[in-house]
C-alpha cells in the first residue's frame, strides 16, 4: 500500500529535523586544541554516544575515557568506552557509571583536558545520590517528580541539589584539569547548567529552590533529604566558584536547529512554513487543544497564515498521570489534537521525540489525520477515554498510526508539525 503524500511529507520533515541535531559532525568545530598532557572524555546522555563517536572521528591526539547513554542508545566506538543505563528512572548501572566516570577524572593536573559530552537523559544515567540518601530514595523521587507534571527544568533542579555528581560538582572532581562542556539542548531555552541537571556547570539555583519545588508539587522528603537541603557544606558550586576558572562550555545543537531544518524542507515541498516556538512548555493535551485552535484559524480564515503550510513547534510538554494506559507526551498531544480537530478537514499532523523514544515507549510518536477518531470509531475505540486513562499509545498502535525509528542518538525534545494541504 502506497503511503499518503501527507504523512509522507510529515515523516520527511521528522527525519530532516533530527538529521539537523546529529551530533556526529556538529562536535567538530567546538573542540578545542589538544592540551600538554591527557585527554580525558566524559559524558552522558541520550546522545552520548553519537557524541564520543564525534569526537573520536575528529580528535587529533591521543584520548581516553568514557560516557553512559540510556540501554539500547550506545554506538561503537575505539578509544571512549560506551556505558548503558537505566532512564528515565536510574539503576544500579546508573550508579556505577557516576563512580567509574569520578575515578576516570581524579587525580588529573593543570596540563590535562576533560572533554564533557553532555546531552538530555545525562541527569537519570549519572547518578550519585547525595551522602545520607539511599539511592532507593531517590529513585522513588524521581518517579514522583515524573508523575507530578513538573517541567524538566523544575525536576532537574531537585535533581541537582540532591546529587554528588550533578549542579558542577562533576567539574570540581576534574579541577584543576580544564573542562570544555559540548551540549546537545533538550531544555527550553537552552540553558546549558539545566541540560542533565549540569554535571560540569552550576546553573546559580539553591537548596531553598528545590525544596519550593517539592512543595509546590506535593512532594514529600525524608529526613535525610531535608538535612542533605538545609546544610551549606553539602551545596553546589556557583557559577562565580574560582575553581572552575578556565572551563568553558558550546551548546553545539538545539531545538530551534531542528525546527529551522524542518521549515526549510517544508518550502522545498512547496508549503509555507509558520514556526511556534522552539520551547513550548505545559499540559500534552493543553498544548495539543492550542495547536487545533491555530489550525482550525488557518484554514476557516487563512490566518495567521494560508494553506498550504506547516505550523512547526518544539520543546518539551508534560503529562500529569492520572490513568494506568500506556502514554507518552506526544501521543498525547495528537490524541487531544484530534479530538479538538475532531475531522477537520485537510489537516494532518505529527508529535515525535526526536530521541526516537516517546517516554519509555518503543515509539517516537505518531501521526494522526481528518480520518483518526472515524477509524478509532471503527474499531471499537473510545478517544477520549482513552485521553483521559492516559492511554493513546494503544490507541496509535490499533490504527497502525505509531512513528517508530529505534534510537536517534541525539535529543532535542520533541517535534510537531502540523500539515494543513491547499
Amino acid at each position: 500500500m502506497t503511503m499518503p503524500a501527507s504523512r509522507q511529507l510529515l515523516l520527511d520533515l521528522f527525519q530532516r529535523a533530527v538529521s539537523a541535531v546529529d551530533p556526529l559532525e556538529l562536535v567538530a568545530r567546538h573542540l578545542p586544541p589538544p592540551p600538554k598532557g591527557r585527554t580525558v572524555v566524559i559524558g552522558a546522555g541520550k546522545a552520548a554516544a553519537r557524541m564520543a563517536q564525534g569526537v573520536e572521528r575528529h580528535w587529533q591526539g591521543e584520548l581516553s575515557g568514557l560516557v553512559v547513554t540510556r540501554y539500547g542508545h550506545g554506538a561503537p566506538t575505539e578509544h571512549i568506552e560506551v556505558l548503558e543505563a537505566g532512564h528515565p528512572v536510574p539503576d544500579a548501572a546508573s550508579a556505577k557509571a557516576a563512580e567509574r566516570m569520578l575515578a576516570q577524572v581524579a587525580g588529573l593536573g593543570a596540563d590535562d583536558l576533560v572533554i564533557c559530552l553532555i546531552s538530555g537523559g545525562g541527569s537519570a544515567l549519572l547518578s550519585m545520590p547525595a551522602p545520607g540518601i539511599t539511592a532507593d530514595e531517590k529513585r522513588a523521587l524521581n518517579q514522583q517528580l515524573l508523575k507530578s507534571g513538573a517541567p524538566i527544568g523544575e525536576m532537574n533542579c531537585v535533581r541537582r541539589h540532591l546529587s554528588a555528581i550533578k549542579g558542577g560538582r562533576l567539574a570540581l572532581a576534574c579541577a584543576p584539569a580544564r573542562v570544555v562542556t559540548l551540549v546537545v539542548s533538550d531544555v527550553p531555552g537552552d540553558d546549558p547548567a539545566v541540560v542533565a541537571s549540569g554535571p560540569t556547570v552550576p546553573d546559580g539555583s539553591t537548596a531553598h529552590d528545590a525544596l519550593a519545588i517539592l512543595h509546590k508539587y506535593g512532594i514529600a522528603v525524608s529526613d535525610q533529604a531535608l538535612r542533605v537541603l538545609q546544610d551549606p557544606a553539602l551545596a553546589a558550586p556557583q557559577p562565580d566558584d574560582p575553581r572552575l576558572a578556565g572551563n568553558s562550555v558550546s551548546v553545539i545543537a538545539t531545538a530551534q536547529q531542528a525546527l529551522d531544518a524542518a521549515a526549510a524542507a517544508a518550502r522545498e515541498a512547496g508549503y509555507t512554513p509558520l514556526v511556534l516556538s522552539s520551547s513550548m512548555e505545559g499540559e500534552a493535551r493543553e498544548v495539543g487543544i492550542v495547536h487545533a485552535g491555530i489550525a482550525r484559524q488557518v484554514v476557516e480564515h487563512a490566518q495567521p497564515l494560508a494553506a498550504p503550510c506547516v505550523i512547526i513547534s518544539g520543546g518539551e510538554t508534560s503529562v500529569t498521570v492520572r490513568g494506568n494506559g500506556r502514554g507518552g507526551r506526544n501521543v498525547e498531544f495528537l490524541l487531544a489534537l484530534a479530538i479538538a480537530l475532531d475531522g477537520l478537514p485537510r489537516v494532518h499532523a505529527i508529535a515525535c521525540d526526536t530521541d526516537g523514544i516517546d517516554g519509555t515507549e518503543d515509539n517516537a510518536g505518531a501521526v494522526i489525520g481528518p480520518d483518526t477518531l472515524a477509524r478509532a470509531a471503527g474499531c471499537g475505540l473510545d478517544p477520549r477515554a482513552i485521553l483521559a486513562n492516559n492511554d493513546a499509545y494503544s490507541l496509535f498502535a490499533r490504527l497502525s498510526d505509531l512513528v517508530v525509528t529505534g534510537p536517534t542518538r541525539t535529543n532535542v525534545n520533541d517535534f510537531r508539525a502540523i500539515l494543513i494541504e491547499p
